[in-house]
């Protein structure tokens, strides 16, 4: 009974985009195919398996997948139909071997929400400009003043834990990697903003893998709504700092670097790229540092170490009449602390996934 309710639904939903097409936010179209796919099902028109992916453990689905199919396969996520590949080979091919035959790209649902102007849609000169006004905001010039601001953050997240009782570490942690973004991208300021940024943001992220049906009701329409919202705080931070009339080039954070650029951006390609930073930072930041929590869990000697070395700071500030907040020189005496954050970087699982598109045919195996 409860397949054939499930069907039911399935059915209705394929009808509803059928009949209201026309509203329907996807702006891509995926050519047929010239060369023969691997084997797969593709699921129902336009809804294809995507029901099926975020309706239990990803894991699951590509597991099962997996088993069935073997490390290469096709399916239908998202409104677009698409190839997966698993095996170390596979995925060497397309980010290494032959990468020039890809390009970065994301389903339609998550570009629209991100904002077309973000830096993960674009290639050449354009891309080349935001990368060296991201990376001018996290050189150490920039990230010196502010590792006293993670501390405490890092203390307000750690007295939370301990407040209350937690379930998901990882979810503990992608608040605590969403207050440090904040503070990389306004420094202290805007306060005034940063609930509201915060409540538009989980909004916005709960729409990221829905599919993109902008209609009342659904999680899209509320996620773009969210987005729309965001892009109005952010442009009420922008006119602030103008008005303020601050020196960019005296504030070390992300805005300052959009802002102070000779060839300025536009406010619509700032709000885009503010948006695509904390995108990019938030889960894989907290998913290093519940790792990093993982590992040290399960190797009591090297978290004897880590501890004795951070220990080893405190008494070396104390000595020397420094107490206070940690500084940019204190990292510098944390070798063994460096160490464990490079090999989780090494051998953990970051992302589950990530996608590609290919920019002309390609065969692979045969």
């Amino acid at each position: 009974m409860e397949l054939f309710f499930m069907a039911l639904i399935l059915l209705a939903i394929y009808l509803i985009c059928a009949l209201l097409s026309p509203f329907l936010t996807s702006e891509r179209r995926c050519p047929r195919p010239k060369l023969p796919l691997p084997p797969g099902t593709l699921g129902w028109p336009y809804v294809g398996e995507t029901f099926q992916l975020y309706s239990q453990d990803p894991n699951i689905f590509f597991a099962s997948k997996v088993k069935r199919y073997g490390p290469i396969f096709k399916t239908h996520i998202l409104g677009c139909p698409c190839v997966m590949v698993s095996s170390p080979e596979a995925a060497k091919f397309v980010l290494v071997t032959k990468s020039h035959l890809f390009k970065p790209t994301f389903p339609a649902s998550k570009e629209r929400m991100l904002g077309k102007q973000a830096i993960f849609f674009h290639q050449g000169p354009y891309h080349s400009k935001l990368r060296k006004l991201v990376l001018r905001a996290f050189m150490p010039d920039a990230v010196r003043s502010k590792v006293s601001d993670v501390e405490s953050l890092a203390i307000d997240c750690l007295k939370s834990m301990e407040e209350r009782s937690i379930d998901n570490t990882f979810l503990e942690l992608k608040t605590y990697s969403f207050n440090v973004a904040l503070l990389s991208i306004f420094g202290k300021d805007e306060m005034t903003y940063r609930e509201d940024l915060k409540r538009c943001y989980y909004i916005l992220e709960k729409g990221y893998n829905s599919m993109p049906i902008n209609l009342p009701g659904t999680l899209f329409h509320k996620s773009m709504r969210a987005r729309c919202e965001l892009g109005q705080i952010l442009a009420k931070i922008l006119a602030t700092r103008r008005r303020r009339k601050f020196q960019h080039d005296q504030h070390h954070d992300l805005l300052s670097s959009f802002m102070g650029d000779k060839e300025s951006l536009s406010d619509e390609q700032i709000a885009d790229n503010i948006i695509g930073v904390i995108f990019a930072a938030r889960d894989t930041t907290a998913s290093v540092l519940t790792w990093i929590i993982k590992y040290l869990a399960e190797n009591p000697t090297v978290l004897q170490a880590v501890t004795e070395e951070q220990e080893a700071v405190i008494k070396s500030k104390g000595e020397s009449g420094k107490q206070g907040m940690l500084t940019w020189e204190d990292t510098k005496n944390m070798p063994l602390t460096s160490r464990v954050i490079q090999e989780t970087l090494r051998v953990a699982s970051i992302l589950s996934f990530t996608f590609r598109e290919a920019v002309e045919d390609v065969e692979y195996g045969g």
